[in-house]
């Protein structure tokens, strides 16, 4: 009996360790390797967290990116401001790298020639000819906002009222130079002067209300550095509104604090024939509208195109029924 209990033990062991020996062999499978479901199904999570995070840390890099470029316009505008006060209250040229008069009368540009297209940093610093705002801020990289095109050393413009050479229709007292002062006097309406050339003119409204530079993230290659029309309700062909900082823009007040406008209208962010060309001497790239200017229509349209104008000119030089 005792001898049949152990061979019936025997041949369970031997079955089992029979089974065991058979299935590890058949089988060819390390039980902890991830099936093709799993697999899928971790390409699948991972894929939905990329989805995720990523607009997130793209608009986080964007708001960083987005605080220096305000903290370069406030820098901009205190040198623009200390420069007037060293000069009897004369504002800086208005226009970027064009100079005015000759010899000893010369007028910079607020930036100067060594921005236009420098080709490397250490040839923009070795430039001489930097601009009436360099002794007063000697570092090349408040010029450039961090989201400017590549190849771009300079991305800021000054809007057409302060101080700029370019005739913008219905804000000048005449086209013509003044042979001593070099500039063209703002034509005043009201108690608010068009046109800036000395600080005494922001008045009605006030410096903190009157715009002085923006951030376009290309080179001014007009002049005005960026045009804004007084008596139009339209956005000019190569100023379109920049929509780089989120769809909205970045620009400095004459008091020195700087703003940022997220755009309202889909107008706006929206505007038909909008293109990147390339420049004709270098091959950079600029952003202008491809064929003419535009009007706006839509009323958040307006109230954006408005805003930047009211910023610019003091008020604006129509009204609505006039426009239509």
């Amino acid at each position: 009996m005792q001898c049949a209990i152990v061979k019936h033990r025997r041949h369970r062991r031997e079955s089992r360790n029979g089974r065991s020996s058979i299935h590890r062999r058949s089988s060819g499978i390390d039980p902890r390797a991830f099936t093709l479901i799993e697999l899928l199904v971790v390409i699948a999570v991972i894929a939905l967290l990329l989805a995720i995070f990523i607009p997130s840390l793209n608009a986080a890099r964007e708001r960083a990116q987005r605080m220096v470029c305000l903290s370069n316009l406030r820098q901009l505008t205190t040198a623009w401001i200390a420069y007037a006060d060293d000069h009897n209250g004369k504002l800086v040229r208005g226009d970027a790298t064009s100079l005015a008069g000759s010899g000893s009368r010369t007028l910079h540009g607020w930036a100067g020639r060594a921005f236009w297209f420098g080709e490397t940093r250490s040839a923009l610093i070795e430039h001489p000819q930097k601009g009436a705002l360099w002794p007063y801020l000697r570092n090349i990289d408040i010029y450039r906002c961090p989201r400017g095109r590549a190849g771009h050393l300079l991305t800021y413009a000054a809007v057409p009222s302060a101080n700029s050479s370019g005739a913008v229709e219905g804000t000048t007292r005449s086209q013509k130079l003044d042979p001593m002062e070099l500039v063209t006097f703002g034509a005043r309406t009201g108690g608010t002067v068009l046109k800036l050339t000395r600080l005494t003119d922001i008045v009605n409204p006030g410096p903190s209300a009157r715009a002085v530079f923006l951030d376009q993230r290309q080179t001014p290659v007009a002049t005005p550095d960026f045009y804004v029309y007084y008596l139009y309700p339209t956005w000019h062909r190569l100023s379109p509104p920049p929509l780089h900082h989120a769809e909205g823009l970045t620009l400095s007040m004459a008091d020195g604090h700087a703003e940022y406008w997220k755009w309202k209208g889909r107008e706006t962010t929206h505007i038909p024939g909008r293109v990147v060309v390339p420049y004709r001497t270098n091959g950079l790239l600029k952003e202008q509208l491809e064929k003419s200017d535009y009007q706006v229509e839509t009323t958040d349209g307006l109230y954006d195109l408005q805003r930047l104008q009211r910023a610019t000119w003091g008020r604006l030089g129509y009204t609505m029924n006039e426009a239509q």
